[in-house]
């Protein structure tokens, strides 16, 4: 029996510690680091028996070739000799005939390891395929914020142990953050007070010492609001501005006459007197820290607004406070040069990009020229986490379609491919680990053999370059090969150096941040840039989202679940149960409506229906429906939350827009 220490994959800024219980080649137990130096001994729901997914009787274990209908789910085992020649062989087909074009990877976030997230671009790249575009999480919020901070590294998150008051701004700390609490609650006993702001009440909003509810997509119209009545009572903090910040003489003039208290109230729902305390409060904090989330940022202003809260700080001047600031995404990963893995310049001049948001629109257009005759998903379950999930079931329909899915289980989407290629855990293969919620890196070693004949993404790639008749010497380079040259990077990446015999020995090691690094920002002027000439509009300022047009009765609220992670963990049936499918509604609106609490109710748009149980809650405002988590089709009645939303993309960096949508509601019952 062993004890083995690596570190979480998923998609979750906290990027946790874990020490593995190994014996005879299975892992036996899943523990929380407590040598981490922020995830700190405690792990999610969903990791603490990591190993139930790790030996789950549902993994795939060998190469499947399908043999009934697309969507069926009927395969038969084939060997990874026949998987990967008829790969080839269908490929090369396509590229003869139709172009390299119409061969398109789908992958995103499903091992966040910088090796094996990034496996299958140089493939793809070589090739000549179509680049995806892969925006799917938060770019609007990564804009927002360099709008402002440029490549300005965010601030840590335990220099919130050291806050008077803490804004957990659109974010579900509980189900999504839940390690940044250890330093909330540092805070909180020296006496800070915490502040929430959400659409809904969150479990992290009845944490929060008061919650400010606010009316979807219009955080940044509050974010006016404060600063309006920063700027009327004279609370700015003139003399951090003067030596920090360019535009807030503009933005006063320009902008702000228009966002008063009463004009914020309307927009956003948060009553006059609420707007008003919440400016002085933070205003008269002596180091307010913010923690921004990403929820708002998946609107059709999405980038706007999260710009406009980042202005907060600037001008109350936080960043020269011990205890303030604000994070939104840590920059953990600049330590790393991820080049290494990704190869850009293999990218052919002039290849098409096609946005991941859009797959159903680009499966179904019959115009696009060439069309797309070749889907590779890795690390991703498009039939389950893609907006205008009606087109991106017809599109996997298409039997000119040659898919291939290289998975841990049967998902949603794996049930419509041609070739089912089984996948490796991280327990199972090498990778390195960065962060984007804290500033720890941490290298994973592969610590049990892998589960049945499964192979790891880069293991993958490796096999198709070669059955391409890619000879790069790029792709004969194997796993560990990787890791030692990205380890190496950070050299030359990071500006202090990183203790690299921890590294390589698996342990997680903190960055060293430079000292005075939430004053060293780097922008063009070296300040704070409020009013940046280089973006349009050059000044920030709200606008509506874009379900303010939409016709529907309810803002569908989307947010996350704390026992599943985007469709990740469904495969656990101690997280899931049957009629998981739930709405919130407020009661006064169910009994408008004549509905009652259990009932099963069909909700409908312009883009599909969904079916829900129906459940009444006072955490939910009138005229919104929540609904908690990404579920697998097995889970729901037909099919979960993104039949109803658009492929809508955000006002800057084309992101998603899973939070923007209307719908009504009948009874089913």
């Amino acid at each position: 029996m062993e004890i083995k220490k690596s570190a979480c994959p998923y998609d979750c800024p906290d990027c946790c510690g874990l020490v593995v219980t190994v014996d005879k080649g299975k892992a036996l137990k899943v523990e929380g680091d407590t040598e981490h130096p922020f995830t700190r001994g405690t792990l999610c729901p969903k990791m603490a028996h990591y190993e139930r997914t790790v030996h789950s009787a549902k993994r795939l274990t060998t190469p499947l070739k399908r043999v009934g209908k697309k969507g069926e789910g009927k395969f038969q085992p084939i060997s990874w000799d026949e998987a990967i020649s008829e790969i080839a062989a269908r490929w090369q087909e396509i590229i003869a005939r139709d172009g390299a074009e119409a061969i398109l990877p789908y992958s995103y976030a499903g091992t966040m390891g910088t090796i094996q997230y990034s496996a299958g671009h140089a493939l793809f790249y070589a090739l000549g395929a179509s680049s995806l575009d892969r925006t799917i999480c938060a770019p609007a919020k990564g804009y927002g914020y360099r709008a402002l901070m440029g490549a300005t590294l965010p601030t840590a998150p335990q220099e919130a142990q050291h806050s008077d008051l803490i804004i957990l701004w659109s974010i579900s700390m509980l189900a999504t953050d839940i390690h940044f609490k250890h330093d909330v609650d540092i805070a909180r006993k020296n006496g800070a007070k915490v502040i929430c702001i959400d659409t809904y009440e969150t479990k992290t909003a009845q944490y929060a010492d008061e919650f400010i509810r606010v009316k979807p997509g219009t955080d940044g119209a509050l974010a006016l609001g404060l600063l309006h009545i920063i700027a009327r009572d004279k609370l700015a903090d003139e003399d951090f501005i003067a030596a920090f910040v360019q535009g807030w003489q503009e933005l006063q003039a320009e902008v702000l006459p228009r966002y008063t208290p009463e004009t914020v109230a309307e927009i956003t729902g948060v009553g006059v007197n609420i707007i008003e305390a919440f400016a002085h409060e933070l205003a008269n904090a002596k180091a307010p820290f913010i923690r921004l989330g990403s929820g708002q940022s998946r609107y059709g202003n999405g980038a706007m607004t999260s710009r406009l809260i980042t202005c907060l700080p600037a001008v109350l001047g936080t960043y020269a406070r011990k205890g303030g600031g604000m994070l939104t995404s840590s920059s953990g990963s600049h330590a790393f040069d991820k080049d290494i893995i990704r190869r850009p310049d293999m990218e052919k001049a002039g290849v098409r990009h096609i946005n991941m948001i859009k797959l159903g629109e680009v499966l179904t257009d019959k115009k696009l020229q060439p069309q797309v005759k070749a889907l590779y998903v890795y690390s991703s379950n498009p039939a389950c986490t893609a907006p205008d999930q009606n087109k991106v079931m017809a599109g996997l329909m298409r039997e000119d379609l040659f898919t291939v899915v290289h998975e841990r289980f049967m998902t949603d989407t794996a049930r419509f491919a041609d070739i089912v290629l089984p996948a490796t855990t991280s327990l199972e293969h090498e990778d390195i680990y960065y962060s984007y919620g804290q500033y720890v890196i941490q290298r994973g070693r592969q610590i049990i053999p892998p589960v049945g004949e499964s192979k790891s993404n880069w293991q993958v790639t490796q096999a198709l370059a070669k059955a391409m008749g890619l000879t790069d010497d790029f792709f004969c380079q194997g796993e560990i090969d990787l890791v030692n040259h990205i380890m190496a990077s950070t050299k030359t990446c990071w500006p202090l150096p990183v203790d690299l015999s921890k590294l390589k020995a698996g342990e997680p090691v903190e960055l060293p941040l430079p000292q005075n690094y939430k004053l060293d920002f780097k922008t063009p002027s070296g300040k704070i840039e409020i009013l940046n000439p280089k973006i349009t509009p050059a000044l920030p300022d709200y606008f509506p989202p874009h379900y303010a047009s939409d016709g529907e009765e309810f803002i569908l609220i989307n947010s996350p679940d704390p026992r599943i992670l985007d469709s990740s963990f469904n495969e656990r049936e101690e997280l899931t149960r049957s009629g998981i499918m739930v709405l919130q509604v407020n009661p006064a609106d169910a009994a408008r409506l004549n509905l009652r609490d259990g009932d099963k109710v069909m909700a409908e748009n312009t883009y599909g229906s969904a079916e829900f149980s129906l459940k009444l809650s006072d955490r939910v405002a009138p005229g919104t429906a929540v609904s908690e988590g990404v579920w697998w089709q097995e889970y729901t009645a037909c099919g979960n939350t993104n039949r109803l939303l658009p492929a809508r993309t955000t006002d800057k960096a084309a992101g998603s827009t899973f939070y923007d949508a209307r719908i009504n509601l009948h009874s089913l019952s």
